[in-house]
């Protein structure tokens, strides 16, 4: 082998400003539209006769319906057109992978600039919150079911806000000191403002919906006890909250080692986390951006991020991505961690090998294959993973549920009906960590199942939302 090169991480400062002068400078949250931006946006969208972005929309939503609604200044009728589909656009309009879905599907963006679907979205949310007009439409009457829902996360509240409309009372209970499970504790406050998710609350209480928080269903009380206590139905919504390990030389019992969604949470509900100066993040998805771009506002200065690919396989935001360079975050492709290197029990480096792209593995992307003698080590604090997360089965304590190879709730692919007939899952704890578009259309297939069910009515035959991602 040959001998490892030694790489500090770099200490080039872009535009000679220190990181912390860098993000006073970058706006947090990305300014929406103007309304004269908003209708030249607007004007952008064809009309398609057999629109494909409603297609790569995880919620279906009419895009061509409501962009027309904003062009012809009905922003009131725009934003009740989206909530036809959606239970959280003010969310989706800020989180969403917009080019990866609705706009990598726009036809515009075959030969050009996609519309900005997104913005064109969340600027409807806006209008009406700055107009202060009402968000909310009536509930129907109480129909004497209740029904339990095991995470706060976008499942469980899209779950929450459809039976709640439909006349059921609902009880979220979530484990977290906070409500919104992953908006909560695995966006940024930069990403995603805690008044959106304070709002979607709001809602969910206008309509009746209890929420108690810190209280962790499998430890303070089972499914059974929920069951017994007279809830109807169960919902899973406990996400995918466990991180996965690198499973490298040196990852366990070192000081310094510290996974992805475990650090956001950590900073999310106002710990003071010390992390040092010198970060490596290893992933390329949005909770590895969220957590290096995180790290620089919690005062580290030189941050790192390791990729096994190249940028262009990447699956985080583009958007995201662009943000992350412009506050000064080198991205580090074609590398992978090998071992961790300590001393007195201190993280002190991590050590690499160079990556070369093979054949496409089941993701259909090239995989990534070691280069023999291309270690290289980085002078390093704290080290990160941010690769994947797993489900913590924690809730399941007492009831014995079929599961996938992956560790997921196996379910009926129709109805979201797991193996025991009274509780339904869906979102992260089935999917497997993926975008909150997609955990609230599941949440709205399983509040139609769980209708159904306490209903006494087939769960199939000619259903109004059919399941899709499975």
């Amino acid at each position: 082998m040959k001998p490892k090169e030694r790489m500090a991480i770099p200490r080039q400062k872009p535009k000679e400003l220190d990181p912390q002068e860098r993000i006073k400078n970058f706006k947090e949250v990305t300014f929406g539209y103007d309304e004269e931006t908003a209708i030249l946006e607007a004007n952008r969208c064809l009309s398609c006769k057999k629109p494909t972005c409603i297609d790569g929309c995880p919620i279906n939503n009419d895009i061509p319906a409501f962009i027309e609604l904003l062009r012809n200044k009905k922003y009131e009728e725009g934003y009740w057109k989206v909530r036809e589909t959606s239970t959280m656009p003010a969310v989706c309009s800020r989180v969403c992978p917009h080019e990866f879905q609705c706009e990598g599907s726009c036809v515009r963006a075959k030969k050009g600039d996609a519309v900005a679907i997104g913005m064109l979205e969340r600027y409807l949310v806006d209008w009406m919150v700055l107009n202060k007009k009402n968000l909310f439409k009536p509930c129907q009457l109480d129909k004497g079911k209740k029904v339990a829902i095991v995470g706060s996360g976008p499942a469980g509240i899209s779950v929450g806000f459809y039976l709640a409309h439909e006349g059921y009372h609902c009880t979220i209970f979530e484990s977290l000191p906070v409500f919104g499970g992953m908006l909560a504790v695995g966006i940024p406050h930069y990403r995603l403002p805690r008044d959106i998710i304070g709002a979607e609350l709001y809602s969910l209480k206008g309509c009746g919906v209890d929420v108690v928080t810190g209280v962790t269903i499998g430890r303070d009380k089972t499914l059974q006890d929920l069951k017994d206590e007279g809830y109807d139905a169960v919902f899973m919504g406990v996400g995918a909250h466990t991180s996965r390990k690198l499973g490298i030389d040196g990852e366990e019992g070192t000081d310094g080692v510290t996974h992805g969604v475990d650090y956001l949470r950590r900073v999310l509900t106002g710990e003071d986390v010390d992390i040092g100066r010198n970060v490596v993040v290893v992933g390329g998805g949005n909770v590895a951006i969220d957590v290096a771009r995180t790290a620089l506002r919690t005062g580290s200065d030189k941050v790192f991020i390791l990729y096994r690919r190249t940028k262009e396989e990447m699956p985080a935001s583009q958007a995201e991505i662009h943000h992350l360079e412009e506050e000064g975050v080198r991205i580090e492709m074609l590398a992978a961690p090998v071992k961790i290197h300590s001393e007195n029990g201190k993280l002190t480096g991590v050590e690499c090998i160079r990556m070369e792209l093979g054949e496409p593995d089941d993701s259909g992307r090239r995989r990534p294959v070691p280069k023999e003698g291309s270690n290289f080590i980085i002078e390093a604090d704290s080290i990160i993973p941010a690769i994947s997360q797993n489900v913590d089965h924690t809730a399941d304590k007492g009831v014995e549920f079929k599961l996938t190879g992956w560790g997921t709730y196996d379910v009926d692919p129709l109805t979201l009906q797991t193996s025991v007939e009274w509780i339904f899952a869906g979102g992260d704890n089935v999917l497997g960590p993926q975008t909150a578009a997609k955990a609230v259309y599941q949440g709205k297939v399983a509040a139609e199942s769980i209708q159904r069910y306490m209903e006494g009515k087939d769960l199939i035959q000619d259903r109004k939302f059919p399941c899709k991602y499975m």
